[in-house]
């Protein structure tokens, strides 16, 4: 049953993404701002839901490992295969804003998880941990993104506001459809993730590895397919704006509610997962300066480079 279910949950998963882009890119358009806004926010706060549910129950329910591991393993797969596959589609266009701002500030936030669970290495304490002031840090961070990105579409609606709306593109039709396929992508990754998680522990995984790579993968699966969806529909703003926004989201908000709900104790092995991610960050960051794009050639070097880390984990695991 539980592979049936985890079939089911793909199905939904893309029938959902297509659905959402669809919708979230007509919204851009009625609000006259640009696409990659709202992949930075509603496509990326709705792809990060299902990494915000699994995270706040395994905080509540103490499984550290879990909460942990699901958002570093989900940005990594976020930057590597997300990025990759959608770029060796179609070459993703990156705006110079983009460039200078949004992907830094993934960094920015990167480098602060690692700052603020390295407690025995800075503050000389017996244990890592991110406690319930480092989860108000990271939300305080979040809010001065939102700000940032609130002053960006308002700028953007006042330098616009002379365009037409399309006449084809209605408010109702395309809210509905937004929230169907939102529903539909929080529904079946559910789906998959419960039912992978079963499978995966059903064959001796240990926690910390169905972390980093079933509930991750699971997690970030609403990231893979909506944004492949608008990388075959040509709507690059979107597909990268999706990955950037939600690799911000799981850090600053999944983790951020997570700790603040319940402190999260910190594995050792995380701390080179989360010093990879950093990296990989940056190389994102150089490939998007290559051109202003991500072609081809950037995408299959991401993918492999997701492939080498999954052997890399679990061997080490």
């Amino acid at each position: 049953m539980a592979y049936i279910l985890l079939i089911v949950g793909f199905a939904l998963l893309i029938k959902g993404a297509d659905l959402f882009v669809d919708g979230s890119s007509n919204i851009a358009k009625l609000l006259r701002v640009p696409s990659i806004l709202i992949g930075l926010t509603i496509v990326a706060f709705g792809t990060s839901s299902p990494e915000a549910t699994v995270s706040i129950i395994a905080a509540l329910e103490g499984s550290a490992d879990v909460s942990l591991g699901n958002v570093v393993g989900s940005n990594i797969f976020n930057i590597t295969l997300v990025v990759g596959v959608a770029a060796f589609l179609y070459p993703l266009r990156v705006e110079s804003e983009t460039i200078r701002k949004e992907i830094p500030f993934t960094l920015l936030a990167s480098a602060a998880l690692l700052i603020l669970m390295s407690d025995i290495s800075l503050q000389g304490s017996t244990s890592n941990l991110l406690t319930r002031s480092d989860g108000f840090i990271f939300l305080l961070f979040l809010s001065i993104f939102m700000y940032y990105i609130i002053e960006l579409g308002l700028k953007s609606r006042k330098d616009t506001a002379g365009d037409p709306v399309p006449e084809n593109i209605k408010w109702g039709k395309n809210i509905v459809i937004t929230v169907l396929g939102l529903a539909a992508i929080i529904f079946g990754g559910n789906l998959v993730v419960k039912n992978g998680t079963e499978i995966a522990y059903s064959l001796g995984m240990s926690e910390t590895l169905v972390g980093l790579t079933i509930i991750a993968i699971g997690t970030s699966l609403p990231e893979l397919v909506t944004s492949i969806s608008a990388a075959l529909k040509k709507e690059s703003e979107i597909a990268l704006g999706n990955i950037v926004g939600s690799n911000i989201f799981n850090i600053l908000f999944v983790l951020g509610a997570s700790a603040t709900i319940s402190p999260l104790a910190v594995n050792d092995k995380i701390f080179m997962d989360v010093i990879l991610m950093i990296a990989l960050t940056i190389v994102l960051l150089i490939f998007s300066r290559t051109n202003f794009k991500i072609g081809k050639r950037e995408g299959a070097v991401l993918g492999i480079a997701y492939i080498i880390y999954m052997a890399y984990i679990i061997i080490r695991n």
